[in-house]
């Protein structure tokens, strides 16, 4: 839904009585007019996900009746805490999300009603006060992704009422796991996340006075050591993420149990051994992750995808696995949203993918699979599937060659380093990252590329595709980040229809046989910082008009037809950015002016 005639001012203007206003995901994609802070009555304001713009005005905190306030997931907002007064009624403040930033004010210790305060994924910064402790009533505290210093207050501790805890992603200075031991005081948590304050240290003991807890998350820090027994134990936790440590050894058969986890990540630690097979006694299991670490031996994947019959996503990647795939297709097999095995040992593509009808996420890459992509493959996950990555393997094309790849909703393909011969295929309109270089991919560019208006990403370089570039290939770069056509045949001119792109920042034509003049059309990409036109067969003069795009950092123009005397540039602040030029294996002429 949008609101737009009438406005959100137009709207509340004349409601001076009103007690509730909801109108989350609702795209009302202005700012918050600051009559808002005029309705007195105010009990509950909900404007989650609206695309909100501008600041919010401060006085909405204060309204004298105000209870709970969300504009989570509105990342154009910016905004303030101010100074709360001591009979403020609020209980939840919801700002996850957005763009506010500034300190947490000391005075937030006045707010004695308040029960849930989330201000994750923000830009706040500065110390915790540790006036924070005064807040009895709190039960859930979100403080993650943003910018804080120093050390947690250990007055937190304070808070027994707390039952979620999240402090994830800042810059605390935390020297090793016992500075926060106050944590176990909170003995109602259910939800703790301290990934990435520093933790350093072995998995901290105090964990096993937790006993409430249900959810954990202590990745991305320096953790070391095994997993302790104990943790095993642990046996109320439902979903647990240990990923990007150094934690070593073998997963223990005592995983067995946690009989009440749905998601355990350990991936980007350095485990080693076999998988346990009492892994699959986890009937309750739905996620699971074990990539990139040193885990050994054969694993027959009928032990995950007939044992584990609520399972939903499996990533086994980039370990020393070998994975059996010939298995007995039975029509009860578990329907997976997500499968990673890449870097897997495998020869040809896992052939139980014949019942996977709902995967969106499915990484093959860095295998051994060679030949030809399969027709049956085609057909799996038509609607459902958003990320393809076949990348590194020894593919050499299609068995069936259709004009359009069949994947409606498709978002990322990367076909990167394979053998593929014929032409290039066309994805779905969806698609925002298409990576198809170092094949051996001929033919033209399809003008129905252009067509991809939702195109971050185009890389088709090492090719040995040919002809002229389609000039709509300019219309793209109003969303476009990356163009990468470097080492093909191209002739021809470059496209001159460049539209405005303050997205494009990368674009490299080089090693082609390109001709002509560059496009005037590209001062119109004013985020552009890397220009390579190198190895072209390009006859034009020195394009000192470049000067005025201010982001542009490297310009390559080596091996070509350029020639005259390189002018003086057109406005006397150019190229303010730029600090790599290669203008070598021209014609230029006079004297050196750079």
């Amino acid at each position: 839904m949008e609101l737009q005639k009438p406005g959100l001012e137009s709207l509340v203007e004349k409601l001076t009585n009103l007690k509730t206003l909801y109108l989350s995901q609702v795209n009302i994609s202005s700012s918050i007019p600051h009559i808002l802070a005029n309705l007195s009555s105010l009990i509950e304001l909900s404007l989650r996900e609206c695309e909100l713009q501008g600041e919010f005005p401060a006085k909405i905190f204060q309204l004298p009746n105000l209870q709970m306030l969300s504009v989570r997931y509105n990342p154009s907002l910016i905004g303030y805490l101010p100074k709360f007064d001591a009979s403020s009624p609020v209980q939840e403040l919801r700002l996850g999300g957005t763009s506010f930033t500034g300190e947490i004010p000391n005075s937030i210790g006045n707010l004695k009603s308040l029960s849930h305060l989330d201000i994750h994924d923000c830009n706040f910064l500065g110390t915790i006060p540790s006036s924070l402790g005064n807040l009895a009533e709190i039960t859930s505290l979100y403080l993650s992704q943003n910018m804080f210093s120093g050390k947690l207050p250990p007055i937190v501790g304070n808070l027994t009422s707390l039952e979620e805890l999240d402090v994830s992603n800042n810059n605390f200075s935390v020297q090793n796991s016992i500075a926060l031991s106050w944590i176990s005081k909170h003995s109602k948590l259910t939800y703790l996340g301290i990934s990435q304050i520093n933790l350093v240290g072995e998995i901290p003991s105090w964990l096993m006075n937790l006993t409430q807890l249900n959810f954990l998350c202590i990745g991305s820090n320096q953790l070391t050591g095994q997993i302790p027994d104990w943790f095993m134990n642990h046996n109320q936790l439902s979903e647990i993420f240990l990923e990007s440590n150094q934690l070593t050894g073998h997963i223990s058969s005592h995983i067995r149990n946690l009989t009440k986890l749905i998601e355990l990540g350990l991936s980007s630690n350095q485990l080693e051994g076999p998988i346990p097979a009492s892994i699959t006694e986890l009937e309750n299991l739905e996620f699971l992750d074990l990539r990139q670490n040193n885990l050994n031996g054969t694993i027959d994947l009928n032990m995950f995808l007939y044992k584990l019959k609520s399972l939903k996503a499996l990533a086994l990647s980039s370990n020393s696995l070998s994975l059996i795939t010939k298995t007995n297709i039975r029509l009860e097999v578990q329907q997976l949203w997500l499968l990673g095995l890449a870097s897997c040992n495998l020869y040809e593509f896992p052939y139980f993918l014949h019942n996977q009808g709902q995967l969106e996420i499915l990484d093959l890459s860095s295998n051994k699979i060679a030949g030809q992509i399969p027709k049956w493959f085609l057909n799996q996950s038509v609607d459902s599937l958003l990320i393809l990555n076949l990348s590194y393997n020894l593919l050499t094309g299609f068995q069936y060659h259709p004009d359009f790849l069949p994947w409606t909703r498709l978002s990322r393909l990367d076909l990167r380093n394979n053998k593929f011969q014929g032409p290039l295929k066309v994805p779905s309109l969806s698609t925002r990252y298409y990576l198809a270089s170092h094949s051996n991919l001929i033919g033209e560019i399809p003008p129905l590329i252009c067509n991809l208006s939702r195109l971050r990403v185009l890389d088709l370089s090492y090719n040995n595709l040919s002809g002229r570039l389609p000039q709509c290939l300019g219309n793209l770069s109003y969303r476009l980040l990356l163009l990468n056509l470097r080492s093909n045949k191209f002739c021809g001119s470059i496209p001159s229809t460049f539209v405005s792109g303050i997205n494009l920042k990368w674009i490299d034509l080089s090693h082609n046989e390109l001709q002509g003049r560059i496009p005037r059309s590209l001062a119109n990409c004013t985020g552009l910082e890397f220009l390579n036109l190198g190895n072209n067969q390009i006859c034009d003069v020195f394009p000192s008009w470049l000067g005025t795009l201010p982001e542009l950092k490297v310009l390559i123009l080596q091996a070509n037809g350029f020639s005259g005397v390189i002018r003086d540039p057109e406005t006397s602040f150019a190229f303010p950015k730029l600090r790599i030029i290669d203008l070598s294996s021209n014609r230029f002429t006079g004297r050196d002016r750079l």
